[in-house]
């Protein structure tokens, strides 16, 4: 069905996926987001998709009619740096960004080279923060757009 969405839960071992990520800081990275999120969500952490680690879920509604569930925390490791998914946007979180540390942002990604680099206090607030408004409330409701 093409309004399938691509990334679901899959039942894949998320040690063996953060084993065999090659570049060792985006392991050992991937390795303290784990930690960091679960303690944060109380969720454990599960590989949705080929390569994001997700914690929790939510349900999304675009005014397009588009809907579907979605990791409520998650992250991947990826090449270049690890993205940190903020599905509520960057945006959201601009004063706290501002005190985290070297990073780039997208719309819905924080990008960061390397944890030991960012204030991992800032970070545990923006993940909190993130997590509460898309599991309290009523945040799918409010999604407009194509993505987020």
């Amino acid at each position: 069905m093409a309004d399938e969405p691509k990334t679901r839960p899959t039942d894949a071992d998320v040690d063996a996926f953060v084993d065999a990520v090659p570049h060792p800081v985006r392991r050992r990275d991937a390795r303290t987001l784990i930690e960091l999120l679960s303690r944060v969500t109380g969720e454990a952490p599960t590989l949705w998709g080929p390569s994001i680690i997700g914690f929790g879920t939510y349900h999304y509604r675009y005014a397009t009619g588009r809907e579907g569930d979605m990791a409520a925390a998650g992250f991947s490791p990826r090449k270049a740096a690890t993205t940190v998914y903020l599905n509520d946007g960057v945006d959201t979180h601009a004063d706290l960004l501002e005190r985290l540390g070297p990073h780039t942002t997208g719309r819905g990604c924080l990008y960061v080279k390397d944890l030991d680099d960012v204030d991992l206090g800032v970070l545990e607030a923006i993940l909190r923060a993130s997590y509460a408004a898309l599991t309290v409330g009523d945040f799918g409701r409010r999604l407009s757009g194509p993505s987020v």
